[in-house]
């Protein structure tokens, strides 16, 4: 099975930057699909970016022009660029993966944090 473990995830001021990572115990060659979902205290989790083996990416709207997504096969690993970021964005971000051969996987969660 796949595993995925994220980190990056902290404490940061309004309008200050962090970097997601995500690493899977299998070639990510084999994931179809990964993504970052958020998950917002008391709230539905819910698609922030999502990126295809082909590189295809597509962004939630209150992501748009401030993240980028982008995945290192080598690596085995996914990122996610946070910049600009806002207190509305305090959340705990996943990883999820997407594989015709695993099936669907999530991380544990890191938790980013957006406050002053």
């Amino acid at each position: 099975q796949v595993q995925l473990v994220e980190s990056g995830g902290g404490l940061v001021q309004p309008g200050g930057s962090l970097r997601l990572s995500c690493v899977a115990s299998a070639s990510i060659t084999s994931i179809a699909t990964m993504a970052w979902y958020r998950q917002v205290e008391g709230k539905e989790r819910e698609l922030a970016a999502s990126i295809t083996f082909g590189d295809i990416t597509k962004y939630a709207d209150f992501v748009k022009g401030r993240f980028t997504i982008s995945r290192d096969n080598a690596k085995n690993s996914m990122y996610l660029q946070m910049n600009i970021l806002k207190p509305d964005d305090t959340a705990v971000d996943y990883c999820y993966a997407w594989s015709p051969i695993y099936g669907n996987y999530w991380g544990q969660g890191t938790q980013v944090t957006v406050s002053s």
